[in-house]
C-alpha cells in the first residue's frame, strides 16, 4: 500500500489483524493492543484534582485497549506545570475516582502514570524549590501561572530526600488503586526526575546514586521496586525514553549501558510492562531491549504525521519487531474513536495544536468529532 505525501509516495505496511486481537496485561484483559499513551493536558483544578471535564475526555476514549492516565504527581514538590493532575491528597483520589468510574462505565480500563518533575518545576507554580539529583537548572524557560519564566536551580536531593521520594511513589501507587486504577506506570522518561538520575549531565553525584551508569539507575530501580511492592509487580509498568533529550537530558553516549543496567536489574521483577517512548524498531537499541526484556513490551512509535496510513505503518513495524502492545498519544488525543477508525481504514482528525496544553477548557479536548460527525459519546 502507498500513501501520497506532497510529491512523494511513501510505502506503508497494512495494519496487522492481530493489532485488534485481545491481549492480557497482568490481571487485566485488553480488547485490543492499542494503548492510549499518557498526555499532560493541564485540565485539572489548580490543586491537582481531576474534575468532570477530565472524566468526559477519558470516557470518550474508553475504546482503547488500555488508557494510561496522564502524568500525576506523587508529591507537591514534584509538580511540573499549572493545572496538572496529582495523586497525593484525598481530594485527588476522589477526583480520579470520578474519572475511572466514567471510563469503566464506558467499558474501558485505566492505569495512571506517576511523574515527579524534579528540576522541571518552579516555585511560582508549586510554592516550593524544585529538587533534583544535582543542582543543575533546566536549560530553558518553564511555563508558570504567570507565563514563561527562567528556570531555577534545583536543590540537590539528600539521601533522606531520596528515601522520602521513593515512599511518595509507593503511596501514590496505593492511592491510584484506591482511586480505581488497575495499575500504574512509573515515569522514568523525558527528562523528568527519574530520567534526571539516569542522564549524565543532570546527575553529578558521587554517592551511591551517581557515577557510572550502573549506579545512576539505582533511584529509578528503587522507585519501581517500591511501587511493585506496594501494589504488585503485575500492576506496575515502567516508561523509558532511551536517548531522549527532552527537558535538556543528555545521556552522553551511555544510552546502551544505562538501559541495559536498568533492564537487567528489573527483568526478574515480573512487571506488567516496559514502555519505550518514541520507539524506532529498526535500531540496534530497540532489538537489544526487546531481547533483554522477558515480559510485555509496549512501543510508542515515532510518528512523522497523524494519518491512518502513518499510524498503521508504525504499528505494523513495532509489532513485527517484537512489541506486544502499541501506545499512541496524539492520535488518541484528536480521535476519541481511534480504534474503530483504524479498523475501518477511516481518515483521522487533525490535531489542533493551540489547545494541547496550558489553555484549559473543552476546546481541542472533548470536542473532537467521532466518525459520524457527532461529538464522541
Amino acid at each position: 500500500m502507498t500513501q501520497t505525501t506532497g510529491s512523494a509516495r511513501v510505502r506503508t505496511r497494512p495494519l496487522p489483524a492481530d493489532a485488534f486481537a485481545p491481549a492480557r496485561l497482568g490481571p487485566v484483559d485488553l480488547p485490543n493492543r492499542f494503548l492510549m499513551a499518557p498526555l499532560t493536558r493541564n485540565r485539572a483544578a489548580a490543586d491537582g484534582t481531576p474534575g468532570a471535564l477530565m472524566a468526559e475526555y477519558y470516557a470518550q476514549r474508553a475504546g482503547a485497549g488500555l488508557i494510561i492516565g496522564e502524568a500525576a504527581t506523587p508529591s507537591a514538590v514534584g509538580q511540573t506545570y499549572p493545572d496538572i493532575a496529582a495523586i497525593h491528597r484525598p481530594e485527588h483520589v476522589a477526583g480520579w475516582r470520578g474519572v475511572t468510574g466514567a471510563v469503566r462505565a464506558a467499558g474501558g480500563r485505566m492505569f495512571l502514570q506517576l511523574q515527579h518533575g524534579g528540576r522541571v518545576g518552579h516555585p511560582a507554580t508549586s510554592g516550593l524549590t524544585p529538587v533534583a539529583p544535582s543542582p543543575v537548572a533546566l536549560p530553558e524557560t518553564i511555563f508558570t501561572p504567570g507565563g514563561h519564566r527562567p528556570s531555577v536551580v534545583p536543590r540537590e536531593m539528600t539521601a533522606a530526600d531520596i528515601r522520602t521520594t521513593v515512599e511518595d511513589f509507593a503511596q501514590a501507587a496505593r492511592n491510584a488503586r484506591a482511586a480505581g486504577f488497575e495499575g500504574v506506570e512509573v515515569h522514568a522518561a523525558n527528562g523528568h526526575l527519574l530520567h534526571q538520575f539516569l542522564a549524565a549531565n543532570t546527575n553529578l553525584r558521587t554517592d551511591g546514586w551517581g557515577g557510572p551508569p550502573a549506579a545512576r539507575v539505582r533511584f529509578a530501580a528503587e522507585v519501581t521496586e517500591a511501587v511493585a511492592a506496594a501494589i504488585g509487580p503485575e500492576r506496575t509498568g515502567l516508561r523509558i525514553s532511551p536517548g531522549s533529550t527532552v527537558n535538556g537530558a543528555d545521556e552522553q553516549g551511555q544510552t546502551r549501558e544505562i538501559y541495559e543496567a536498568l533492564t537487567a536489574r528489573l527483568a526478574g521483577l515480573g512487571l506488567a510492562y516496559l514502555h519505550i517512548v518514541r520507539a524506532e524498531p529498526e535500531t540496534e537499541l530497540f532489538r537489544r531491549l526487546r531481547a533483554a526484556w522477558p515480559g510485555t513490551l509496549v512501543a510508542n512509535p515515532l510518528l512523522g504525521e497523524i494519518t491512518t496510513a502513518a499510524v498503521g505503518d508504525a504499528t505494523a513495524r513495532v509489532l513485527a519487531a517484537g512489541a506486544d502492545l502499541v501506545a499512541l498519544g496524539r492520535p488518541f488525543l484528536a480521535n476519541p474513536d481511534l480504534v474503530p477508525r483504524l479498523r475501518a481504514g477511516a481518515p483521522l482528525n487533525p490535531m489542533r495544536e493551540r489547545y494541547f496544553m496550558y489553555v484549559g477548557g473543552a476546546d481541542g479536548y472533548t470536542d473532537y468529532p467521532a466518525l459520524d460527525g457527532t461529538a464522541a459519546a
